[in-house]
């Protein structure tokens, strides 16, 4: 099947499986608030997610002891702050690396399609 919706739900699929690895990165230089991370995504991969995407994801990481987070009241609203632990820096890096040799497979594959379609 081929056409703009198979294309979107392709993309929307690559986009899930890389959100982990995008959240945890969007953490590897210190503690951010939820808000801060997605406009964090958006700056930095031109990734758009929404909250209720984001929330579970930072719950669920927590819960694998990915990370730790604490809620602080220094702004008008209290907000949640999250950080990596030292396994949750592990996994990033084991991540980027599995990411890395991936990606440079992908490439490899692609390479040929790249200089035909130019």
């Amino acid at each position: 099947m081929t056409g703009k919706a198979n294309d979107g739900r392709w993309e929307a699929q690559l986009r899930k499986g890389c959100l982990d690895l995008a959240i945890l990165a969007a953490l590897w230089n210190g503690r951010l608030y939820g808000l801060d991370i997605l406009r964090y995504l958006q700056e930095k991969a031109d990734l758009e997610i929404v909250e209720g995407t984001l929330y579970p994801i930072l719950m669920r990481l927590k819960q694998e002891a990915l990370l730790e987070s604490v809620w602080v009241s220094e702004a008008a609203h209290p907000r949640k702050y999250y950080w990596l632990t030292k396994a949750g820096r592990q996994r990033t890096v084991a991540m980027m690396e599995t990411w890395d040799s991936f990606e440079g497979g992908i490439a490899r594959l692609l390479a040929p399609v790249k200089e035909r379609s130019k």
